[in-house]
């Protein structure tokens, strides 16, 4: 270049070095390349999982979600040590609900039945339900936040509705989510479904995932993840794909 050239504007993007794990999965084997590969960790939050949130107070057994937590703590450390986004997908709503439907806000009392319901002041004085910034909204002391991990809020049962997420992730480059947390038939599968309809290639990891629903509710919930939107696996099968605690170097191209 010379002395009197300008600096070109520059649209060139990093790129990366494809790093491709395969692991057992449903209904069959996948590999990915992590390189290009996020884990979004939906609603482990204190409103939905600790004794004194909002679902415990509204006489949800939180006993089953949090069967996942261990899972969760164990999958989040495995994928950060592999330099793969770690990404927490939190309900975090507007205090004064303007964004939230009357429909979902009557779901959120069951239609007046069990008040009170999202923005309220909490039966506990913990702040307000599902507010952003309060106490409902934030991670389980039980769960590790890295420092380099990211929360994005969300007001709807998709984590892509109207929020930040779909942008964060083509940012980084990300063609295939992970996805861990609660309640798989609800907010984790509602924000995959909206993950495979905007392209992104979809894996649950299945033992991180847990709801209070029925078993014959999750198992149609992997019916149709096997047969239309991507596979299922589970921790172990991520991990034994690593050679155990990332002793092996994953596969490069």
């Amino acid at each position: 270049m010379s002395a009197t050239e300008e600096e070109p504007i520059s649209f060139l993007r990093p790129t990366t070095v494809p790093r491709i794990l395969r692991v057992a999965a449903s209904p069959k084997t996948v590999e990915f390349d992590l390189s290009r590969s996020a884990l979004i960790v939906v609603d482990m939050q204190n409103d939905f999982l600790h004794p004194e949130g909002w679902f415990p107070a509204k006489g949800i057994d939180a006993g089953p979600l949090l069967g996942a937590v261990p899972v969760v703590e164990r999958l989040t450390t495995l994928l950060r040590g592999l330099r793969v986004p770690i990404i927490w997908l939190n309900w975090g709503i507007r205090p004064d609900c303007a964004n939230i439907p009357y429909g979902v806000m009557e779901r959120g009392t069951s239609y007046g039945s069990k008040p009170p319901g999202y923005g309220d002041t909490s039966a506990n004085g913990r702040g307000r339900i599902l507010v952003n910034g309060d106490w409902g909204s934030q991670t389980i002391d039980d769960l590790t936040v890295g420092d380099d991990d990211l929360t994005i809020y969300k007001h709807r049962l998709s984590g892509f509705w109207d929020s930040e997420l779909d942008s964060v992730l083509r940012k980084k480059g990300i063609t295939t989510l992970l996805f861990a947390g609660v309640n798989i038939d609800r907010c984790v599968f509602s924000t995959l479904q909206d993950a495979s309809f905007l392209g992104y290639d979809c894996i649950m990891v299945e033992d991180a995932c847990a709801t209070s629903s029925p078993d014959f509710v999750v198992q149609a919930v992997k019916y149709l993840m096997h047969m239309l939107y991507g596979v299922c696996t589970t921790y172990v099968n991520l991990l034994n794909g690593t050679g155990g605690e990332n002793k092996r170097q994953v596969k490069q191209h």
